[in-house]
């Protein structure tokens, strides 16, 4: 409850809260476990909850006191969702917790409406997708207006609804193998007597999908620096700047560093990768996973990739994986659904093309410009992209045949990645290689 009170009260990120919740906790893995479930599950469903919760309150959900909202919530997902968990179980404990965080003069509603929902929630109706889409993807698969009528305009209702139903899937943890320290058979092998459902990626040629259960970052390969965590679609990101022994690199964008830790161990101890990011606290991070991964070549640095970068510097590669509204990271980070705001995207784009023109200054003549995201929206995308080509004559993009072969699965006619959940199974990315003329 106080995790899910920080994300909505202060807006902050469910994943850094949980996990400073969790260390604080002392709670053994099984409840661990049960916690994650719960926080991620009711930032997950919160629309199609509230939807559950309209029908059994005598006012919208948003209307309560937030704490009493979030208790709703909290005790309406275990009611829909954990069928382990019985429906006066939940009701009790979340009675319990109200007193317990001091609202205590709502436990009897929450105790009503919880008992009502138990009831009644088997047969209430929602919109269906033939009749209202757009309501349909509110209700039924929980997501916000602002989402729902954009995919609905990109994509249509069928596949706009299959792109948020695979958005609410629980996603497998992906490894992503260290290259210097093993190879991709010989881990899997290992992991596979540890992590059972261990398998082979489909297209990343170092993923290794590490299935749901367990805890990875405790595995001893992991602690030892012979895989990292890192979705399949990241990965092809590095597959697509295709970085060589050798090479200087920059990262505009670097925290929390699993691309640029998967760039260092492509380019070896005598490359170069400069690491930036605006946020000094966060490159402590990618510090830190160069530090397990045994990597010397990352080089960090505090800067703002908007405004001019260091004259006299020319990479034979540049990645700017931009700040975006995130809507492709939906199933690993559901609370950003939350945040998703129309004017805000238009604010996110003035601050990607900035990045992306001064990262361009500093690719050297002949050299290759990779521009990154995780969402899904044509206006942060291939627009902002075209939009670049247009100003910047000596870029190009690279067309698809000269690419490198592992990304042609995902490579559009004109030479751009895109990923799709519910296409691929992976995260949605996009990115686009360029390359400056000689």
């Amino acid at each position: 409850m106080r995790v899910l009170e920080r994300v909505e009260r202060a807006g902050a990120y469910a994943d850094l809260a949980l996990g400073a919740a969790l260390r604080r906790s002392g709670l053994p893995p099984r409840e661990r476990a049960f916690v994650t479930e719960l926080v991620y599950g009711t930032l997950r469903w919160r629309g199609h909850l509230d939807a559950l919760l309209r029908p059994v309150l005598d006012r919208p959900p948003e209307r309560l006191e937030a704490l009493v909202t979030t208790l709703l919530r909290v005790g309406a997902y275990q009611i829909v969702f954990e069928r382990a968990v019985p429906d006066s179980a939940a009701v009790d404990q979340t009675v319990r917790c109200a007193r317990a965080l001091g609202v205590s003069r709502a436990a009897g509603l929450v105790n009503a409406v919880l008992r009502r929902l138990a009831r009644a929630h088997p047969d209430l109706q929602l919109p269906a997708l033939d009749e209202d889409p757009t309501a349909h993807l509110i209700d039924a698969l929980s997501m916000p207006l602002a989402v729902a009528e954009r995919w609905v305009e990109l994509l249509g209702p069928e596949e706009a609804a299959a792109l948020a139903r695979a958005s609410n899937e629980v996603p497998p943890l992906v490894a992503r193998v260290n290259a210097t320290k093993t190879n991709r058979d010989a881990l899997l092998e290992e992991l596979c007597t540890r992590l059972p459902d261990a398998a082979l990626c489909r297209l990343a040629p170092l993923g290794i999908v590490l299935g749901h259960h367990g805890f990875p970052g405790h595995d001893p390969a992991f602690l030892e620096g012979r895989f990292s965590i890192q979705d399949e679609a990241s990965q092809l990101v590095v597959e697509l700047l295709d970085p060589q022994p050798g090479e200087r690199i920059f990262d505009a964008c670097a925290a929390p560093g699993s691309k640029t830790c998967a760039i260092a161990e492509r380019i070896g101890p005598g490359g170069r990768v400069d690491a930036a990011d605006r946020h000094g606290r966060r490159l402590a991070l990618v510090r830190r996973g160069a530090r397990r991964l045994g990597l010397d070549n990352v080089h960090t640095q505090e800067l703002d990739a908007t405004q001019p970068l260091p004259e006299g510097e020319a990479y034979d590669r540049v990645l700017v994986d931009a700040p975006c509204s995130g809507l492709g990271t939906l199933r690993r980070n559901p609370d950003a659904r939350w945040r998703f705001d129309r004017d805000a995207v238009v604010r996110l784009v003035e601050v990607q093309a900035a990045i992306l023109r001064r990262a361009a200054a500093v690719v050297r003549p002949g050299g290759t410009l990779v521009y990154s995201t995780c969402t899904l929206l044509p206006e942060e995308n291939g627009d902002l992209v075209q939009a670049f080509l247009d100003e910047a004559k000596d870029f190009a993009r690279v067309p698809r045949e000269a690419l490198p072969e592992a990304v042609l699965p995902v490579i559009a006619e004109d030479g751009s990645l895109q990923t799709w959940p519910h296409r691929h199974g992976t995260d949605g990315f996009f990115a686009v290689r360029l390359e400056r003329s000689s």
